[in-house]
């Protein structure tokens, strides 16, 4: 089972599914909204069990994006028409055993790093 929180701890989360998908993102909204790139893995929504007040904001027409309301914590991604959520993988408490399988959205990168491992990259 995994488990993660938010930075306050008013918000956890928790699945006994095996995540999918371990990438990291380098989109301009999640360096935005994480500072930096924003590492994550999904699951059904049906197996994501999620306490707490989310504030979720649609960050587009096709996706919003789950943050704590009192730390700020920056810890879903939701497409509007999927059944699975993306969970912040700083987010979880301890080791997550995974394996980072891509990177998404690398053409638009930050000019003030390089990708420099051999993890395949998705423009």
């Amino acid at each position: 089972m995994l488990k993660g929180s938010c930075l306050c701890g008013d918000i956890t989360f928790s699945t006994e599914a095996a995540p999918q998908g371990p990438s990291m993102c380098h989109c301009s909204q999640c360096r935005k909204q994480s500072g930096g790139i924003w590492s994550s893995a999904y699951v059904k929504d049906t197996d994501l069990s999620i306490n707490g007040a989310v504030r979720w904001f649609s960050t587009s027409q096709t996706a919003k994006r789950g943050s704590c309301p009192r730390c700020g914590s920056f810890l879903f991604w939701k497409a509007h028409d999927e059944d699975t959520t993306s969970f912040a993988l700083g987010a979880v408490d301890g080791p997550t055993g995974l394996t980072l399988q891509k990177h998404i959205f690398v053409a638009d990168k930050g000019d003030y790093y390089d990708i420099a491992d051999t993890v395949p990259q998705k423009d």
